[in-house]
């Protein structure tokens, strides 16, 4: 894997979600961008789960890539609206995937056209059962363990150590969904499972998970600046 090509991309995509959500916070104090991008990376990450990739010498999912991102826009929109409201978009974004799974399982239900190449589409959206629902457990366990801890965190540190609570409350939210997706997945919910496979896999997502996940701490300082600049050029 380059990571001169992956990084770069990473850290391009963080930056322009960021700054349209400030922006939005800062023109209209509402959350709907936030919700609306924690939708489009729940749908991604829904989409890439179904790939196994190597990380360094570490096997993971592909969409381990997403999550970090997907727990930094829970942090962001806890930071600015609380935890009601980020329980709100944990809810509307759990909706958001089963409509999703529901709606290609209706289109491979369709009959082909004569020149369609169905099995390759088959192959690559004929999600299983078992995976999917182990998406949607290991889904709706961290992000409301990381809403609530945020919120907790945020109570004992007040405005200060914006940093540790997100590498704080980062840690043991991807921790618990690595754990529990990979388990059931591919273990409890497998008819012949590899034990040896999943914790390699849990070990490959933890450890590349919580290097990404680090990346986005920045970010929230980014958004903190954009929002309260606005602010404090109003009041004077």
């Amino acid at each position: 894997m380059n990571l001169l090509i992956l990084i770069p991309i990473i850290i391009g995509s963080l930056t322009i979600s960021t700054v349209i959500i400030a922006l939005y916070i800062r023109k209209y104090n509402s959350s709907e961008a936030i919700t609306a991008i924690y939708v489009v990376y729940l749908v991604l990450s829904q989409i890439l789960a179904m790939k196994f990739a190597d990380f360094w010498g570490l096997t993971a999912p592909a969409a381990v890539i997403i999550f970090p991102f997907i727990f930094q826009l829970t942090d962001t929109m806890n930071e600015h609206f609380g935890p009601k409201a980020t329980y709100k978009m944990i809810i509307i974004g759990f909706v958001t995937q089963v409509l999703m799974v529901l709606f290609i399982i209706l289109g491979n239900l369709l009959d082909p056209a004569p020149w369609f190449d169905n099995a390759n589409w088959l192959g690559l959206f004929n999600q299983q059962f078992g995976i999917i629902g182990a998406s949607w457990i290991a889904f709706l366990v961290s992000n409301f363990f990381d809403s609530w801890f945020y919120d907790w965190v945020k109570k004992k540190t007040g405005s200060k150590a914006l940093w540790i609570r997100s590498l704080l409350t980062d840690i043991p939210s991807l921790a618990i969904d690595s754990c529990i997706f990979i388990t059931l997945a591919f273990g409890v919910f497998t008819a012949t499972p590899d034990w040896g496979m999943v914790g390699d896999a849990i070990l490959g997502q933890l450890i590349t998970k919580w290097i990404l996940g680090a990346i986005d701490t920045p970010f929230l300082y980014l958004d903190r600046w954009i929002v309260n600049y606005k602010r404090k050029s109003n009041e004077e």
